[in-house]
């Protein structure tokens, strides 16, 4: 829950009024596969419908595995399935609409136990045991034990809706999607305080991620509450600001990664009402001048796009297009230079990959 909540209306209209041709059926295997090694991906679901899965996709065997959870534990997932993050033998399921991490076995997929978060969003390990979780709507970013499946502490933030946690060297970065914010807050995991504010160019920051020369890139606006977006490549060492880069007003920049090397970031502009401008997948050299005018992958009319990785391994670039939340998603893979090689149905509003080997 966070951004669709609020747009998808705009979305349910616009894809009633494009009359858009339903996708056929996944390739579906109804077992789940004893290799876990693959692709998955995090459907999130129609909000409030609690149709939310994972599912999986083995490029070497060009095979789509369906509602792996479902499969594996005889119950629905929830309602609004963030993210995924993996723990040593384990993965956490964070499932934003029913407050809750599910823990299960990387083995067998089985649930091994539920943590009760208010709104989770994203999860990072942090020390031997030890993992932080944003929360939308609060704000706290949670302290959790990741043995015993339980919160240990939180840690208070001066703004609201903890949402993206990076972290680089010894310390932990985190973002507050918070129109009056413009900060990232330093912490230092051993101790669970805030030691530095950092200022960045715009409000509102969501995404942090840190390049191949140790530099943070903050990610920054909320288009429906009225602020524009930025780009702010921080030195982490001193908190300086190295570059800015302003998007124009009407685009939305969303789900930003790197490749393998981490000096080239890709990130989807997503336009919800219908057009093209500003829609797509871009891409931009971490020493570039100024924003790309065009998008590497495009869009077709009444499209955008919702999830965004790339396979470590092969350079690989999955792309997630939700179908505005009411059908069956469908993923789009294409070589490192923009060819698409394979599409699949997936389950409803694919939103994140995790390469698992």
């Amino acid at each position: 829950m966070g951004r669709e909540n609020y747009k998808v209306l705009i979305i349910l209209s616009i894809w009633l009024l494009s009359a858009c041709v339903k996708d056929k059926p996944p390739t579906r295997n109804s077992i789940v596969p004893s290799n876990k090694s693959g692709v998955y991906i995090v459907c999130e679901g129609q909000f409030t419908a609690g149709n939310a899965s994972l599912y999986l996709y083995k490029p070497v065997s060009d095979s789509v595995f369906g509602d792996l959870f479902l499969s594996a534990n005889g119950s629905q997932l929830g309602d609004v399935f963030q993210s995924i993050t993996a723990i040593n033998n384990k993965l956490f399921l964070l499932v934003n609409n029913s407050d809750k991490v599910i823990a299960v076995n990387a083995s067998d997929l089985k649930t091994t136990g539920t943590i009760n978060i208010p709104s989770p969003r994203y999860m990072l390990s942090v020390g031997v045991g030890k993992a932080y979780i944003s929360s939308l709507y609060h704000n706290k970013i949670y302290v959790v034990n990741t043995e015993i499946l339980s919160i240990t502490d939180s840690i208070s933030l001066p703004a609201t809706n903890t949402e993206g946690i990076c972290q680089y060297g010894t310390d932990v970065y985190i973002a507050c999607w918070d129109t009056a914010s413009h900060y990232i807050y330093k912490v230092n995991p051993s101790t669970d305080q805030v030691t530095q504010s950092i200022n960045v160019a715009g409000y509102a920051p969501h995404n942090i991620l840190v390049d191949k020369e140790q530099m943070l890139w903050v990610l920054s606006g909320n288009q429906a509450k009225n602020r524009q977006s930025f780009w702010t490549r921080i030195d982490p060492s001193t908190g300086s600001i190295l570059a800015t880069y302003v998007f124009p007003i009407a685009a939305e920049p969303i789900k930003p990664v790197f490749n393998a090397t981490r000096d080239t970031l890709y990130f989807i502009e997503a336009n919800y009402y219908g057009g093209t401008t500003d829609n797509g997948i871009y891409r931009m050299d971490i020493h570039a001048a100024s924003l790309p005018a065009q998008p590497f992958v495009g869009v077709q009319q009444y499209q955008y796009f919702w999830a965004l990785g790339i396979d470590p391994a092969t350079g690989y670039i999955f792309v997630g297009d939700p179908k505005g939340f009411n059908q069956k998603g469908v993923v789009s893979v294409y070589k490192p230079d923009g060819t698409v090689v394979k599409n699949f149905s997936t389950g409803v509003g694919p939103g994140q990959f995790y390469f698992s080997e």
